[in-house]
């Protein structure tokens, strides 16, 4: 069976869970990091003790995925746990903030990002590349996400540039856009 919008089951041999940050299983349906185990999965980091702590827990391999597991056991992946922007405690996925932009047909390409905020520890901001001699105001991209998102998911700011940096395979390089803004 196929289910459009997931990687669809494990693998055999294969176990996933979706856990919280103390590796607690989270409820059914709910996002939380994907932690694979099996023979396949690898023991450890060459020569490096301290990162395979980090990364491996109790045999669970923490893959620094965001994932939703669903009743029959497919596998949806909600976005990065790195790219994670905390809002005033709130989990934001920068994925879904930036397919709800791509909905307008100006967006070539977009990439959201955490930026410091002093009330709310993160404020959500647009990184937007326009189509070929597409328009689009800052507040018509806000307006638009303020209607499809709750509030905290919205960003604040919006910033126009003529390309987003990417890296030799074409993925916009969002620790680049991280950086300029620390």
């Amino acid at each position: 069976v196929r289910k459009p919008g997931t990687v669809g089951p494990p693998l055999p041999g294969v176990s996933v869970r979706i856990c919280d940050d103390s590796m607690e299983d989270v409820p059914l349906g709910q996002p939380g990091e994907v932690c694979v185990s099996g023979r396949n999965v690898m023991a450890g980091y060459w020569n490096d003790p301290e990162g395979t702590a980090e990364a491996i827990h109790d045999g669970w391999l923490r893959t620094g995925d965001i994932g939703v597991l669903d009743d029959d056991g497919y596998l949806s992946i909600v976005d990065r746990k790195k790219d994670m922007i905390i809002v005033g405690g709130m989990n934001v996925y920068p994925r879904e903030v930036e397919d709800v932009i791509y909905g307008l047909s100006e967006v070539a390409e977009v990439a959201v990002i955490g930026v410091p905020s002093r009330l709310r520890g993160e404020d959500v901001k647009a990184f937007i590349a326009l189509k070929e001699g597409a328009q689009l105001g800052a507040q018509a991209v806000i307006d638009h996400c303020a209607a499809r998102l709750a509030n905290y998911k919205v960003p604040r700011a919006v910033e126009f540039r003529p390309e987003l940096v990417k890296s030799g395979t074409g993925k916009v390089l969002k620790r680049v856009l991280r950086a300029e803004q620390a």
